[in-house]
Formats: C-alpha cells, sequence, structure tokens
C-alpha cells in the first residue's frame, strides 16, 4: 500500500512542476502558443495526424542512430550519437510546446473568466490527472496529447497569420 501512495505522491508533485514550466513557456513564447492553441481549437484531427507521422519518424530515425552507434566504438559511436540526441532534444521541444497549448486550450474551455495562469494551472492537473487513469489514460490519452500538440506545433508554422474571424 505505501508504495501505491509513493507512486501517486510522486505523480502529484510531478503535475505540479509542470504547472510553473507551462507558465513560463506560455509567457516568453505568446505569440507561438497562441498560434498552436488556435490549431488545436480549429484542426485537431489534422494536427493529430501530422503529430503522428512525425512522431514516429523522428522517434525511428533517432532510435536507429542510437542502436547503430551502440554496436561501434570510439569516434563513430559519438558522431552517431549525437544525431540521435538532437533529434530527441528537438522533439521534446516540440513536445513542450505543443502541450503548453493544450493545457492553455483545456483551460480555456474550463474556466473561461479566469486569468492565464489559473486557466493554464486547471488545464495542467486535469490533463494530468486524465494521464494518470490506468490503461486508458497511460496509453490513448497520453498518446492523443502528444500527437496532438506535436501535430499543432508543427503545423503552426505553415498556417499564414490571419485576424481572428468575427463571430455571429
Amino acid at each position: 500500500m505505501k508504495e501505491i501512495l509513493d507512486v501517486v505522491l510522486v505523480f502529484l508533485v510531478l503535475t505540479l512542476l509542470l504547472i510553473p514550466f507551462f507558465i513560463v513557456v506560455g509567457t516568453l513564447f505568446p505569440k507561438r502558443i497562441a498560434k498552436t492553441g488556435a490549431i488545436l481549437n480549429l484542426m485537431p484531427g489534422r494536427a493529430f495526424a501530422v503529430g503522428l507521422v512525425n512522431l514516429v519518424f523522428f522517434l525511428a530515425v533517432g532510435l536507429v542512430f542510437l542502436t547503430v552507434a551502440d554496436h561501434t566504438t570510439d569516434l563513430l559511436k559519438i558522431i552517431l550519437t549525437l544525431p540521435a540526441l538532437i533529434i530527441f532534444t528537438v522533439l521534446a521541444i516540440t513536445l513542450s510546446f505543443g502541450l503548453t497549448g493544450l493545457v492553455q486550450l483545456i483551460g480555456e474551455r474550463i474556466a473561461p473568466g479566469q486569468s492565464v495562469w489559473r486557466r493554464t494551472l486547471w488545464g495542467t492537473l486535469l490533463l494530468g490527472i486524465g494521464c494518470a487513469v490506468p490503461l486508458v489514460g497511460w496509453f490513448l490519452l497520453l498518446s492523443y496529447a502528444t500527437c496532438v500538440g506535436i501535430g499543432a506545433f508543427i503545423t503552426s508554422f505553415f498556417q499564414p497569420d490571419r485576424p481572428p474571424l468575427p463571430t455571429a
């Protein structure tokens, strides 16, 4: 029983640590995060497809580099490991921006009248707790959030800047 409580406590602490991270990323890059959130709101299917394709491709390429590097030695091992580390770093950065946009979108839908940091707080807590649900959260929600976040961030570079459409 103590092990379960330890896992829950670690999970809650890690989720609480993500809140300031998402607030800072959203504050430092407001235009990119807003554009990512708009794509998540308008085209979640396209964002998911783009994210899935890119995630699978770059994970495969990075893992191939690491596998080949594992069977070599010395300088060649370093030369093959470096691109894999660069690929995984870019994927992590892309995921950070995408999840920040997703968290802000969830927060806007859940607490529309709140300030940005409160919306981010609620979005982070809800996404984190939702992804902690055994099986469904681990394998479906977490995978969906990862793919849609990465896809929305990548798509945000290819969508033209347009003024928002007037609401009727």
